[in-house]
């Protein structure tokens, strides 16, 4: 087992583990949270060996293998699949003695040795794990140099499963993964023998394949039994009674004080007084329940809400538009979207989500097919890359001025210390504000440039892959933030969390197509299984259209009737379907326009808002109410029209 004994560990003049004692089993699956900067990374250095605690010990059974993930790819010439094969060291040694062996005795032995490694078998397996994520033949045999870095990352973590290991290391495994190659990786994960632990800011990630959690909170090291979502009820439920003992604790504290006070001075009473001095000193003092508070952050409302918002008819999605190496990727795109829809693209990588996310944006050409925007349609646009578009010698606030400038619409240039305000909600406050954005993190940076993409007002986000490089915490926060946008909502992620939380509607992008995808994440996750095994009979996930059933012949038997009028009933309960939740949509934001109205309302009754210090106030409430009357007229009629249309399908 692994045993952490009385340990300490600084790096530099920070302590970032004290007196540290736990274990973790053999064959245990273990999640390793805690915030950013709190030893994770740090962690993984003391296991492998390349870091000594200050104090206490860390053991590890001496036979054990480790592999973990490397962070550096160097640009070989190597096929893919040769690269991945290096991973099993011994198997390479293996060969390379079969190369250099004459005596015949020896050779056969190296033969045998080889066979019971799996060398007839590595090719295969190498192969498979390419396949799992994501690659294709023809890609296995391409040099590693002609790769890119995140597919690059895709081969160090190939290789370090291909590597024979008692302890499997994995850090951030699936930031370079889509969605698909995420479910193949989470099953070969679960049919691992040996320990593994994980670090990982995939909340559905940790609970599917972790069953125990080592937190790292406050310099210590701590053990919960069972995944993510177990570990955050357990810890929510202690942190509840330590508030409680703290309280109980406060109250006797404050109890037996107020006696010694009043008695003290009084001759009868002084050893009594003294005695319950004496309880005070002996008693051991619990420290307050206190817990970061969460990172949290809005969107700021659209200023309009055009319906429909966008309508795709016949696009053509590619490259190389008016060239004679024009590509198309994705055909014959048809999308009406309305306001305040709610779309997760699903689809493996190398489909074509980002080329249609591109193409709605404008930053690619469409090769065909008409695009028609409502009348103030405003995008917001995340690229998978958007945090190497930020220049990095600029500040946020530096950034965050021209952004405000270059949107303004207005003579009027937005104040500094309205932008240091607003930079301060997404938690860039005081120096870091006036900071070389280069010093950022890498979720840092993401989180700068959905607050430059925020302050422009979209009503319209086109969001491809935002959760890259950002932690739980801020992940949970984004999750938060668009569950409450005002305004119509694309997105291509592979954290499951994210886009349960946030689309009512999914298009699957796959074999040159975009359709309607009838079905939630969990069919989603069984089809991409199914097609990562190889089945034959694995067929395209069917698309959310009406059905079209013919009327039965008189001679119809009534099994057969039975499943027609089935067949009708499906069909019937697939139109209503998306209907129904936008009508729910609707409701919801009707609710809180009408509640947002009413305060208004409220505010311009008030005889103070017309003074003359409040002229600014009032242009602005009177700009509100304007907006929220025409925003609940449009509401009214949507909720009619699909109300209409509810009663058509029925």
């Amino acid at each position: 087992m692994i045993r952490w004994t009385s340990l300490f560990l600084r790096r530099g003049v920070k302590l970032l583990l004290e007196d540290v004692t736990t274990v973790v089993h053999p064959g245990e699956k273990v999640g390793l949270v805690g915030a950013n900067g709190s030893g994770k990374s740090t962690m993984f250095a003391l296991l492998r060996g390349e870091l000594q605690p200050d104090q206490g010990d860390l053991s590890i059974p001496g036979s054990w293998r480790i592999a973990h993930v490397a962070q550096e790819t160097a640009a070989s010439e190597k096929s893919a699949l040769d690269f991945v094969i290096d991973g099993d060291r011994h198997l390479r040694e293996l060969e390379a003695a079969m190369e250099t062996e004459l005596d015949d005795h020896v050779l056969a032995e190296l033969h045998m040795a080889y066979g019971d490694a799996g060398g007839y078998t590595a090719i295969s397996r190498g192969e498979a794990l390419l396949l799992g994520l994501g690659f294709t033949l023809d890609q296995s045999k391409q040099a590693v140099v002609t790769f890119s870095g995140g597919w690059r990352m895709r081969l160090q973590l190939a290789q370090a499963l291909m590597a024979p290991s008692d302890l499997l290391l994995l850090d951030e495994p699936t930031n370079h993964l889509d969605l698909d190659a995420i479910v193949w990786l989470e099953q070969w994960l679960r049919r691992y023998e040996g320990t593994m632990i994980v670090i990982s800011h995939d909340r559905e990630f940790l609970d599917a394949v972790c069953g125990v959690t080592l937190a790292l909170e406050n310099q210590k090291l701590v053990r919960w039994t069972g995944n993510y979502t177990a570990f955050e009820l357990q810890r929510a439920e202690r942190m509840r009674l330590a508030a409680g003992a703290f309280s109980k604790q406060q109250r006797d504290l404050a109890h037996l004080q107020s006696f010694v006070d009043r008695f003290k001075a009084k001759a009868s009473k002084a050893k009594q007084a003294q005695s319950r001095v004496k309880a005070m000193e002996r008693m051991t003092l619990l420290s307050p329940v206190t817990e970061a508070s969460a990172f949290t952050f809005k969107f700021r409302s659209p200023l309009s809400s055009p319906d429909p918002m966008l309508i795709l008819d016949g696009v053509d999605c590619g490259y190389g538009v008016g060239t004679t190496a024009a590509r198309t990727v994705v055909h014959d795109v048809d999308l009406r979207l309305t306001a305040g829809e709610r779309i997760g693209l699903l689809g493996s990588n190398g489909q074509g989500k980002s080329t249609v996310i591109k193409t709605i944006a404008g930053t690619l050409e469409r090769i065909g097919g008409t695009m028609t925007a409502g009348k103030g349609l405003a995008i917001g646009y995340f690229a998978q890359h958007q945090i190497d578009m930020l220049d990095m010698d600029a500040s946020p606030l530096l950034q965050l001025q021209r952004v405000a400038i270059a949107a303004n619409t207005t003579a009027a240039t937005p104040r500094e210390q309205e932008l240091r305000n607003y930079l301060g909600s997404f938690d860039f406050q005081g120096e870091m504000a006036t900071s070389s954005v280069a010093r950022f993190s890498g979720g840092e940076k993401a989180r700068l440039a959905l607050a430059l993409i925020i302050w422009t007002r979209p009503n319209l986000l086109l969001l491809d892959e935002p959760t890259n490089h950002l932690d739980l915490e801020t992940r949970e926060a984004l999750t938060l933030a668009l569950a409450q946008f005002e305004g119509a909502l694309i997105l291509v992620s592979h954290d499951r969390a994210l886009l349960r939380a946030t689309t009512d509607r999914f298009l699957l992008v796959s074999d040159g197509t975009c359709s309607d995808y009838d079905g939630d994440l969990d069919d989603y996750r069984a089809w991409s299984l199914k097609k990562s095994s190889g089945s034959t009979t694995v067929a395209k996930p069917v698309p959310a259209v009406t059905a079209v059933v013919s009327k039965p012949a008189a001679e119809t038997k009534p099994r057969d009737q039975r499943r027609v009028d089935a067949a009708s009933r499906d069909a019937t309960a697939r139109q209503k379907k998306p209907i129904e939740q936008r009508i729910r949509r609707i409701e919801t934001r009707l609710a809180e326009s009408e509640t947002k109205k009413k305060t208004v309302d409220t505010a311009l009754a008030a005889s103070t808002i017309y003074d003359d210090e409040q002229r600014e106030k009032l242009k602005q409430t009177l700009i509100d109410q304007t907006y929220l009357t025409r925003e609940i007229e449009q509401l009214e009629a949507e909720w009619l029209e699909q109300q209409a249309l509810l009663e058509r399908a029925a």
